[in-house]
């Protein structure tokens, strides 16, 4: 019976009660003595109860059985998430890796939490600063599990295959070319339907906000309104043989079994909520005389540090364009960054690097690592003639930028056999075409 519905906005305090429960929220207060239908009232809090009015996040949740009713947590040995950042030597090298390999069903199994593989990341979770970059890769559904993120924030960039996803504030389908953010402690049950893939930028000690516009004014690049919220919607089943809820903390996966199924929300209200948007909505800013502006125009979302304008991660996207500038290199240009900066491709082909990089793979230019077009790109750019021209028609790709220095993990290095030693060999034709006789 349930159709798929949300709620738009970014940050809004949003009211929702399942339609089978009306008048489910309590009226003009928050805990009552008795909650309506005989409910229990929790608090899920995503901020400091004294963090100024702007910062502040909370959610209360009227359920049919608190969080609190289960059996002891215990160390759960799958999947393949690290914060170990010195299990391998570090390499300054530009890295690439070829599109992550799906493992194939019925003869590997493997649901969306033992797909979780770490790529990269800085910092750690109990000091709450720092981040990581997490592959997925999942051909069958969780079926009684699901999984909260004490550590921190998920957002989830799906590029083969939906996820319907279940969480405690009602369902979301996020397919590719969407994005969706779980929040930190919100349990979230993923379901797939067939060969799965994508990428997850995780943060810790911070929440993803959109970026401040300054001289763009007031509208632009991801409006608000676009963010969508799923409605309540709860099941009230008992699962005899054993729900299982896993929670990563400080790094590790740790398992509780409970009688009950956890999406036993009938209605909440707040501003601390699962979210989810299309990244076709973005409204792109461009140059339009000469030059390239900073990718910075591009940002989606940002976790902020505490120093100004410098972020603990961005999500940066790269969306069909019109490239108008006169006079001008268009590719990206030649660069090297105090910044570190991961990129992924959810389908088509990437402007700069037109071979070798693929949907469902990635790459990696770390601090000060200089990077750039390959010299294909290069040559065709620079004889191009300048017309306007349609930038990027067909293709997505994505950036994970952090002012961390980010180390890759083993998995990333060895164990995933998917890294790309070939890639450096993509720069070797550039030559020198300087003459100090022509200006």
């Amino acid at each position: 019976w349930f159709i798929l519905q949300y709620m738009s906005g970014f940050g809004n305090e949003h009211v929702s009660e399942d339609p089978r429960c009306p008048g489910a929220l309590p009226e003009g207060q928050n805990n009552p003595q008795v909650c309506p239908y005989g409910l229990y009232a929790e608090q899920l809090s995503g901020s400091a109860f004294t963090c100024p009015r702007p910062t502040n996040k909370r959610s209360w949740l009227y359920r049919i059985l608190p969080s609190v009713c289960h059996k002891p947590f215990k160390r759960l040995e799958e999947g393949h998430l690290t914060h170990d950042w010195d299990e391998i030597e570090p390499d300054p090298n530009q890295l690439r890796w070829k599109p992550f390999e799906i493992p194939k069903a019925p003869q590997n199994k493997m649901d969306f939490v033992s797909g979780l593989h770490t790529l990269c990341g800085a910092g750690e979770p109990r000091g709450r600063n720092g981040i990581a970059v997490h592959i997925f890769v999942c051909n069958t559904s969780m079926i009684d599990r699901c999984l909260y993120n004490s550590d921190g924030d998920f957002l989830i960039v799906p590029q083969q295959g939906k996820l319907l996803i279940t969480t405690e504030f009602g369902k979301m389908l996020v397919e590719p070319n969407e994005i969706c953010v779980i929040q930190q402690g919100m349990r979230f049950s993923v379901e797939v339907f067939g060969e799965t893939r994508g990428y997850i930028l995780e943060v810790y000690g911070a929440h993803f906000e959109l970026p401040d516009l300054g001289p763009i004014g007031a509208n632009g690049l991801a409006n608000p309104r676009d963010f969508l919220v799923p409605v309540a919607w709860y099941e009230d089943r008992q699962v005899p043989g054993g729900y299982t809820v896993i929670s990563k903390y400080q790094g590790k996966l740790f398992a509780a079994q409970q009688d009950y199924s956890p999406f036993n929300v009938v209605a909440w209200h707040g501003n601390y909520t699962p979210y989810k948007y299309h990244l076709e909505k973005f409204m792109v800013i461009n140059a339009v005389a000469f030059d390239h502006a900073d990718p910075s125009i591009f940002t989606v979302l940002t976790a902020k540090t505490t120093r100004a304008g410098v972020a603990l991660a961005d999500f940066v996207i790269f969306p069909p364009r019109w490239g108008v500038a006169n006079n001008t290199f268009r590719p990206p240009y030649y660069h090297r960054n105090c910044m570190s900066e991961f990129m992924g491709l959810i389908k088509g082909h990437y402007e700069a690097k037109e071979e070798g990089f693929q949907p469902g793979g990635g790459s990696l230019h770390s601090m000060m690592t200089p990077h750039g077009p390959d010299a294909d790109c290069f040559e065709k750019a620079s004889k191009a003639k300048l017309e306007p021209e349609r930038v990027a028609d067909g293709t997505m790709a994505f950036m994970f930028e952090s002012s961390l220095s980010l180390a890759v993990t083993k998995w990333g290095l060895q164990t995933s056999n998917r890294l790309d030693k070939n890639y450096y060999k993509c720069w070797e034709p550039l030559k020198s075409h300087f003459n100090p006789k022509c200006k």
